[in-house]
């Protein structure tokens, strides 16, 4: 058995667990991409029994980039499975395939992490002055 995600004019509208008789077997064969459960970021991963995951020491399990889902785009230039970009100013990493803010995250502190604080990314704030966009919620600091 093996993931297969069903592209329509380069969006993944589907993503099933099949036999690749069964994918031969559709009429539609053609629209259908095999995809890597345990990839990401170009990288593909094993889990331990504590539940981490560590890269596979197999890495031609490692399917175009990243495991489909719906709403991702399928790139045929670049074989590679993309999610949704999640803001205008995100720029594609082309070895991960995945989207990086333009300007780095900020570290938490131990009294941020400590309080439960985390950042998020605040589109207005970025377009507004291109050296912010992170902005520190959650706990009181």
């Amino acid at each position: 058995m093996a993931h297969f995600a069903k592209v329509e004019n380069g969006v993944v509208t589907q993503v099933i667990v099949a036999e690749q008789d069964f994918i031969d077997g559709l009429a539609d064969a053609d629209s259908w991409v095999q995809t890597s459960y345990n990839t990401h970021g170009g990288v593909h991963y094993t889990q331990q029994e504590d539940g981490t995951q560590i890269p596979s020491a197999d890495q031609t399990k490692a399917l175009r980039k990243n495991y489909a889902g719906i709403g991702f785009k399928y790139d045929s230039d670049r074989d590679a499975f993309m999610p949704p970009r999640p803001f205008a100013s995100w720029n594609l990493v082309e070895a991960t395939c995945l989207w990086e803010a333009p300007i780095a995250m900020p570290e938490l502190t131990q009294e941020h992490m400590d309080a439960g604080s985390y950042y998020i990314w605040d589109e207005d704030a970025y377009q507004a002055d291109n050296t912010q966009g992170w902005i520190l919620v959650g706990g009181a600091v």
